[in-house]
């Protein structure tokens, strides 16, 4: 009896076994990076008795917590760590709905962890708010959406220009960090600066307060779409085509690039057929 699959349902199987292990590892990086940023970020606004933490070491710390994410994730997941990133991303069609969604649960659950690893480490008389995003009392709910839909449409704009290959090439890790500096160094008097929702919602959720916290979603991540539409298509458009964008934003993309790359490694490996081929 012969047992062997048909040529193209084993095609198929390998395809889906690939795209699999490329998304669970960008997922994993993603939840792995964010929780990383939260933890250090987080643990710099500490108020401890000895050493009050200035706006200058909360802002430095950020920066180097965010070019030490970026340097992990860009090559295995684009560098988001970010929600509003990812939005930005798929509003600009270079991420897919299905993968988008993902990232963003990645996302909340590494920051979540993150930041119950600070507040697990920290003792009581330190901990206190675990330094949740707060809108200072002569601020008003509009100006403190208005700063960080402004500072995410920065941060997300050199997120852009430094990851695009038509523009920049190495690592985006410095550039991204600056952005980020520069967004804490305004952004500390207002709201504490989130410019991250995952930031905002890690701290929070493992402290129970969400007091004003729609404001770390709904600037952040309308300062994101702006930036988005600025860059992708007035700044620098594309030619995507509609059936592109649909393609991309359904997945089905990713599976097509697969296939057209199977090809050509089969005909790069020749003889070496009888090498035992990987299984997932």
């Amino acid at each position: 009896v012969d047992t062997m699959e048909p040529e193209g349902h084993g095609l198929a199987k390998m395809m889906g076994c690939r795209l699999w292990t490329a998304t669970s590892k960008a997922l994993f990086v993603e939840f792995l990076a964010t929780g990383l940023y939260v933890f250090f970020g987080v643990g710099s606004t500490l108020h401890w008795p000895l050493a009050l933490p200035t706006v200058l070491q909360i802002t430095i710390t950020f920066n180097l917590a965010t070019a030490m994410a970026v340097q992990i994730t860009w090559k295995t997941s684009g560098a988001h760590i970010n929600p509003a990133v990812t939005l930005a991303f798929l509003v600009g069609s270079q991420i897919s709905l299905p993968r988008a969604v993902a990232y963003v649960a990645a996302q909340l659950t590494g920051a979540t962890v993150g930041a119950a690893v600070l507040y697990g480490v920290t003792p009581g008389d330190i901990r206190e708010t675990l330094g949740i995003n707060m809108v200072w009392s002569n601020v008003s709910t509009g100006q403190a959406v208005t700063v960080e839909l402004v500072l995410t449409l920065q941060l997300v704009l050199c997120v852009f220009a430094s990851t695009d290959s038509r523009q920049a090439s190495g690592s985006p890790a410095t550039m991204i960090g600056i952005s980020v500096a520069l967004g804490h160094l305004i952004g500390i008097y207002f709201t504490g600066c989130s410019m991250n929702p995952a930031r905002s919602f890690g701290p929070a959720l493992i402290v129970g307060k969400f007091t004003l916290h729609w404001i770390f979603w709904v600037g952040p991540l309308t300062g994101a779409v702006l930036a988005s539409l600025i860059y992708n298509f007035i700044l620098f458009p594309d030619t995507k085509t509609l059936a592109q964008r649909l393609a991309i934003l359904t997945g089905t993309e990713e599976t097509q690039k697969l296939v057209a790359l199977e090809p050509q490694k089969e005909s790069q490996s020749g003889s070496e057929d009888s090498i035992p081929k990987s299984v997932c």
